[in-house]
């Protein structure tokens, strides 16, 4: 294989398009031009905004975009060919294609025989018709042809020749891009490439008065080879690379962009955004994963938040001494950070590590770093789980040393639910009674369930003396249970993230009884904090 290097390399984002096409993925309008605007930020040349006409929605994006159009990128309008035995002309849909205003159209095409036969149930000879009349009239409309030829390796496969006189239909008419597609995702690498390198060799072959067009290749993950086969595409010759944001799409998903912009950029050395903008990749992934309303893929490379996550003793004691032992990059690079997650596959290097990151010194040679260690070590076999809650080992390491403080003392608590069948809302009211500087204090509070009746009444009993609390916010609550088999005596492990809108914090809690576990937990995400923000008592 050839490898053809290249400075520039040129990235079109089809988030708001193939991304939404996800199972249970829904955007309003308002997402879709938050997201456009912190792509451009990011600086992708090329955002597919979605098929005017389409939808009602997808004309106003554009027509959005007109009155405050983007700084950098070029949105970029999508479409197909016009419909069999018409005139591009006389085809309503390329109307709505112009009126949004674009300077660039990506038009898709059929490139498998089996397609024009049986999905559009038309000739060969008229899907070649369709390709150029389509693309030779939004030429003349001023518009530039990015051409999409759709199920290419599939096609090229089944029929080499019609798939390269559907190319050559596109050349002829203007396109200035084609874009190999897998849109069944079932292609490997090694055949990508091949192909790819083919089709360069015969484009460039092409007898035409036209520029010839420059390749691009768009892939799908249905074979968990998205990212290799586009990566073999660029390497084959490709300029253009298509993908989603955290490779949402249909099915499986599309070219994951936020593993594809670094392997591109800091692997193969090519040029893609320029580099205080890939800082912004993880912001960026994590940004567009709350606007869809999906949870992060804590695991996703490069910018998940384990990416560069290490638990293990051996690991984080390498780290420690030289990060490329167990790093292939620079998490801040993609604008990620290193973690030293604590568990009770801990060693001590995991301790002193995890120390420093909440400002203690440990000395390896001190009793206390080990007393901790064993503590650990002693809570995770009884169910607690403290890489998912840092803030409670943060507490448990104060307390080791004989430096937690006690901001208050929980002296008990009663839950009642008023549970009635057929309402829909069942009511709890928890009382408390807490001890602050001395003082004796009894409330209570309702709430829709007996958590939030407890942290309610909690809050309502510490904010006179700690104004503070009142920015905080119960933001999860996740239950697991530890040991199943026992049935309603199993152990309870729960998990409470609490925050102020810039900080998050999570919790852990464990016991036989819920009420229990979720108690310890809630308090001390309260307590933690209050010590976050060293908080001074006020009363």
């Amino acid at each position: 294989m050839t490898i053809h290097p290249s400075p520039q390399l040129w990235l079109y984002d089809t988030t708001l398009r193939d991304g939404t096409q996800r199972e249970g993925l829904s955007v309003s309008i308002e997402d879709k031009l938050r997201i456009a605007r912190r792509l451009d930020q990011l600086g992708v040349p090329f955002i597919e905004g979605g098929w005017p006409g389409a939808n009602p929605k997808d004309v106003q994006f554009f027509w959005q975009l007109q009155e405050y159009p983007l700084k950098q990128a070029e949105i970029v309008a999508f479409c197909s060919t016009r419909r069999p035995n018409t005139t591009a002309e006389t085809e309503p849909m390329l109307q709505a294609i112009l009126t949004a205003g674009t300077r660039w159209v990506t038009v898709f095409g059929k490139s498998w025989d089996l397609h024009v036969t049986a999905g559009l149930k038309t000739t060969l000879a008229e899907n070649l018709a369709m390709i150029s009349d389509t693309i030779e009239y939004l030429c003349s409309q001023g518009r530039r042809v990015i051409y999409d030829a759709e199920h290419w390796f599939d096609g090229y496969k089944q029929n080499r020749d019609y798939a390269l006189q559907t190319l050559e239909a596109a050349i002829a008419s203007g396109a200035e891009w084609l874009v190999l597609c897998d849109t069944n995702g079932g292609t490997l690498p090694h055949e990508i490439s091949q192909i790819v390198e083919s089709v360069i060799n015969h484009v460039s072959s092409v007898n035409t008065q036209q520029p010839i067009p420059q390749i691009g290749i768009h892939t799908h993950n249905d074979s968990e080879t998205a990212v290799a086969n586009a990566l073999a595409a660029v390497m084959a010759g490709a300029k253009m690379v298509q993908g989603t944001i955290n490779g949402y799409g249909e099915r499986c998903g599309n070219a994951n962009l936020c593993s594809l912009i670094p392997n591109l950029q800091l692997k193969l050395g090519y040029s893609c955004i320029a580099e205080h903008q890939l800082n912004q990749l993880t912001e960026a992934s994590r940004f567009v994963s709350e606007v869809v309303n999906l949870a992060p893929d804590e695991h996703a490379p490069f910018v998940g938040r384990s990416a560069f996550a290490h638990k293990g003793g051996i690991h984080v004691s390498a780290v420690e001494r030289n990060p490329l032992t167990y790093e292939h990059i620079q998490p801040e690079q993609v604008g990620n950070r290193r973690r030293i997650v604590i568990s009770e596959q801990s060693g001590l290097s995991n301790v002193l590590a995890k120390a420093r990151t909440f400002g203690i010194e440990l000395d390896k040679d001190k009793p206390a770093a080990r007393q901790i260690l064993q503590r650990l070590k002693e809570l995770e076999s009884e169910g607690y789980q403290f890489e998912a809650a840092e803030a409670s080992f943060a507490l448990l390491m104060y307390e080791a040393l004989g430096e937690r403080q006690q901001f208050f003392e929980v002296k008990g608590f009663q839950v009642h639910c008023d549970l009635v069948e057929g309402k829909e809302r069942n009511n709890a009211l928890a009382t408390v009674k807490i001890g602050v500087n001395g003082k004796n204090i009894l409330e209570a509070a309702e709430g829709n369930g007996p958590v939030a009746a407890l942290d309610a009444a909690l809050r309502k009993a510490l904010v006179n003396f700690y104004p503070q609390i009142a920015t905080f916010e119960l933001t999860d609550y996740k239950v697991r249970i530890l040991n199943g088999h026992t049935g309603t005596a199993a152990k309870t492990r729960v998990l409470v993230e609490s925050g102020t809108g810039s900080q998050r914090w999570t919790t852990v809690g464990v016991s036989p009884n819920i009420l229990a576990a979720s108690y310890q937990a809630v308090v001390e995400g309260l307590e933690y904090g209050l010590l976050l923000h060293r908080v001074k008592l006020t009363v």
